[in-house]
């Protein structure tokens, strides 16, 4: 039986959110250093992880305990997490493949940026739409918050990272996406900033609110793990601003690039 203490649900996020988000740099990472058809197998593989998410959304929405509300956030995260795979691997990401050019105009960028993401932003929208109408009537609808969270709050990233910020962690991107940071900006602000963190601070402290007067023990658990990412989704926009070392926390289990083979080199050089 899990647990109802609202301190053991933080730590449950943290992790999840820590081991997720590793799990899925490391697949990644491996997947360039085996080839392009890797990034197939990857997302290919991956597809149990999806449907046990959807799974665990139909079974979880009756049950109003604490187990049903980790269930239920693990489930959305497993959506969430097979989405980000085929995204990262370069298999559901958008007609755009190209670099954006410089001297480019704001629109002509918006356009080529959302061109390297419109496959992905429809799929995680036509799964929102799927848990809004699996959590119709639901006892528990913590499934579809969490992905509500993670859907907005990626929003406001990727638009940060368009406009401009101070940091900007491409070390990560796979190879599929190399594109991809051509089409961000480095400033010291933007005006959307400001409004990210206000809006995210206050959806923070609208979950703790919703802990504090919560009616049941699984209603205590569910909203202690919203609180807990959307303030990981708050340090996460911190991170473009603030000199942190944030990429320290999966650099070390991430697969370093495969090397050139010198026999290869050889025959390059040659031409043979």
């Amino acid at each position: 039986m899990m647990t109802d203490n609202p301190w053991m649900a933080v730590a449950t996020a943290l992790f999840l959110w820590w081991f997720f988000t590793g799990a899925i740099l490391w697949r990644v990472k491996a997947a360039d250093n085996g080839g392009p058809e890797q990034h197939l197998w990857s997302v290919l593989l991956g597809l149990p992880l999806l449907g046990a998410g959807f799974y665990g959304v139909v079974h979880t929405v009756p049950d109003g305990s604490p187990q049903g509300a980790y269930l239920a956030f693990l489930s959305a995260l497993a959506i969430w997490g097979w989405i980000e795979l085929a995204f990262l691997s370069g298999i559901v990401t958008g007609p755009n493949t190209r670099e954006c050019p410089e001297g480019a105009t704001e629109w002509d960028r918006f356009l080529r940026g959302f061109g390297t993401l419109a496959w992905h932003e429809t799929l995680l929208v036509v799964a929102l739409l799927a848990l809004i109408v699996l959590s119709k009537d639901a006892v528990n609808s913590f499934a579809l918050y969490t992905f509500i969270v993670l859907f907005f709050a990626r929003i406001s990233a990727k638009l940060n990272l368009f406009l401009g910020v101070p940091r900007i962690n491409t070390e990560f991107l796979p190879r599929p996406l190399a594109h991809l940071s051509s089409h961000f900006r480095r400033a010291t602000m933007n005006p959307l900033f400001p409004v990210s963190i206000t809006t995210i601070s206050f959806a923070s402290a609208c979950w703790m609110e919703r802990v504090w007067s919560a009616p049941t023990p699984g209603a205590v658990t569910g909203f202690t793990l919203l609180a807990a990412l959307t303030l990981l989704a708050l340090l996460e926009h911190w991170f473009m601003v603030l000199p942190l070392p944030d990429q320290k926390l999966w650099r070390w289990m991430i697969p370093a690039p495969k090397p050139i083979a010198q026999d290869r080199l050889q025959e390059d050089v040659h031409g043979l």
